[in-house]
């Protein structure tokens, strides 16, 4: 089972990369589960047909039986199993324990064991990585970390400190960083800082996503461009990542 963890400042459109990269996987044939780990829960919503699904925090607070996994999960494009943790009302808690909360529910439920993916996307918030938002990496569910970044300054400042994260959890066998997704904001020398924030931390970019008005066409139809479109080539870039993830080239 690939397992793998998908960090990036907010609003980096990190949640765009991965559910680009689950259905690229899925039109690969195999089968993904993606866990929107965002208090937004909107990381699924464009392998829905837009639409947005039942955070797990939300059942847990209005109902007081465990959900089973046909109340919290739904499937998507290409079979693709959907789970958005959620987090707490705004103001009223952290977000982070939501998402332990989730992943402690997940086990109960036997996920895993009972659906027997092939490929684990985990959407992750990166602004913060707090005890929860880290659980991803520092829990064994990740074995890789991919990190969203564009050229601009707060983009690289948040990678910076999710790399950070990852490398104080290096020593326990936790999930490791793979390399560096660049999503292109055309901003003035970006990939030279990228680039130069890559070699400064002995990375690679594993992906080169250009700024693309066929991923805001098809998101505003509530699809990944993988789905409206496969053979364009900003789905290429998707698919062509997923086959190096697969064969262990990443």
């Amino acid at each position: 089972m690939l397992k793998i963890a998908i960090y990036g400042k907010g609003g980096i459109g990190k949640s765009t990369m991965t559910s680009n990269l689950a259905a690229a996987f899925a039109c690969q044939g195999k089968r993904v589960i993606q866990i929107g780990c965002d208090p937004k829960a909107d990381s699924t919503m464009n392998l829905l047909g837009g639409q947005l699904l039942e955070p797990v925090m939300n059942y847990m607070r209005e109902n007081d039986d465990d959900p089973t996994l046909e109340q919290i999960a739904r499937e998507g494009f290409g079979g693709i199993l959907c789970i958005e943790t959620g987090g707490p009302t705004p103001g009223l808690g952290c977000a982070g324990r939501g998402i332990i909360a989730t992943f402690n529910l997940l086990e109960d439920l036997r996920l895993f064991e009972t659906w027997k993916p092939d490929v684990v996307l985990y959407d992750v918030l990166g602004d913060v990585v707090c005890g929860g938002f880290a659980a991803p990496i520092r829990e064994g569910y990740a074995e890789k970390v991919l990190i969203v970044t564009s050229g601009e300054k707060m983009a690289l400042y948040a990678a910076n400190n999710i790399n950070t994260a990852v490398e104080n959890f290096e020593d326990r066998g936790y999930a490791r960083v793979a390399g560096i997704i660049l999503n292109h904001r055309n901003v003035p020398d970006e990939d030279a800082k990228v680039q130069a924030f890559a070699d400064e931390h002995d990375l690679p970019i594993v992906a080169r996503i250009p700024r693309s008005d066929d991923i805001n066409r098809f998101e505003d139809k509530g699809k990944t461009v993988i789905e409206g479109d496969p053979t364009l080539p900003v789905s290429q870039c998707f698919l062509d990542l997923a086959t190096r993830l697969s064969a262990g080239e990443v």
